[in-house]
């Protein structure tokens, strides 16, 4: 079973370490001390906090919609022409980039700092192993 450190385990859910390190203080998520004394944290608990943690979380008004990818973040750039805006999204670690009308970023007023949910709808998603296999 994969093991991660406080600081690896805190960036996949986008908290910091410091708070990583209360939960885990806390027996929030199981971790295991390495030969040197480091703490790490099990990937399957990790895996099921991630889970508990997204459905507590407040996403806002609820929404009749069948997209189940939504990511809460926050706007760091919107990039406006003519016709198209493009706007960048800072959800936790990730950085979403999103291509809509101008007409869209307008009407919704999106410019830096302005909470919004990231919805990605795709027929096709891929999936890699980071490291490779061991």
């Amino acid at each position: 079973m994969p093991e991660y450190r406080i600081g690896q385990a805190a960036e996949l859910l986008g908290v910091s370490t410091d708070t990583m390190r209360r939960w885990a203080d806390a027996g929030q998520v199981k971790v295991v001390r390495g030969s040197g004394g480091r703490r790490f944290v099990d990937g399957a608990d990790l895996a099921r906090f991630a889970l508990e943690q997204a459905k507590g979380g407040e996403l806002g008004p609820v929404r009749a919609q069948s997209a189940r990818n939504r990511f809460p973040g926050i706007v760091t750039q919107v990039l406006r022409d003519k016709v198209v805006a493009q706007v960048d999204v800072q959800a936790g670690p990730h950085r979403f980039v999103s291509l809509i009308t101008r007409e869209a970023a307008d009407e919704l007023a999106l410019q830096p700092g302005v909470l919004a949910d990231v919805v990605i709808k795709a027929t096709s998603v891929g999936v890699e192993l980071t490291g490779g296999r061991e």
